[in-house]
């Protein structure tokens, strides 16, 4: 982690899982809370939000997002959560990257993940923000165990408290 600054999570959640992993980031690290939200939301139906999801990114959207991190350059290091969309990330965070100069800065991603872990979406990260550290993720598998299709993390999650303490960021 980078000497200095603030430190922010920001995260991207549909099923709730990158929001809570998210939320016990900042509660471990003492950093500030960011949500990514779509103007206008995916489905709450599972099927018709896989849908949704893979339209986007075959047409390379970028949805418009509602509200904005106030004094960006305060935060040197960002914690970025979200769940791994068709092998990357949603659309939406591709949007708030490309909003905002991530030079100099260190980004720690935590994907949440059913089996297929980063993906590309390192890749895609990098290629957005070449002037930024990607500093060392966290993937987090869920499993399906509640109703309508959803996957449930543990959280407290022991993988983070454990990635937090080995990036040397907590408190």
């Amino acid at each position: 982690m980078q000497s200095g600054g603030k430190i922010l999570t920001a995260y991207f959640s549909w099923s709730k899982n990158a929001k809570a992993l998210a939320e016990q980031i900042a509660r471990e690290s003492g950093s500030d809370l960011f949500e990514i939200q779509c103007v206008t939301p995916y489905s709450n139906n599972y099927n018709t939000c896989v849908a949704e999801a893979l339209r986007d990114q075959q047409t390379n959207a970028r949805p418009a997002l509602l509200g904005s991190v106030a004094n960006m350059p305060q935060y040197n290091t960002l914690f970025l959560c979200y769940p791994n969309w068709w092998e990357s990330m949603p659309m939406a965070v591709f949007t708030f990257l490309e909003s905002y100069d991530f030079s100099g800065k260190t980004i720690y991603p935590l994907i949440t993940h059913g089996g297929s872990r980063f993906g590309k979406s390192l890749k895609d990260m990098q290629k957005l923000c070449p002037k930024t550290i990607i500093g060392k993720g966290l993937s987090v598998s869920a499993y399906d165990t509640g109703s309508n299709d959803s996957a449930i993390v543990t959280v407290p999650n022991k993988d983070v408290s454990l990635w937090l303490r080995k990036i040397g960021i907590s408190r």
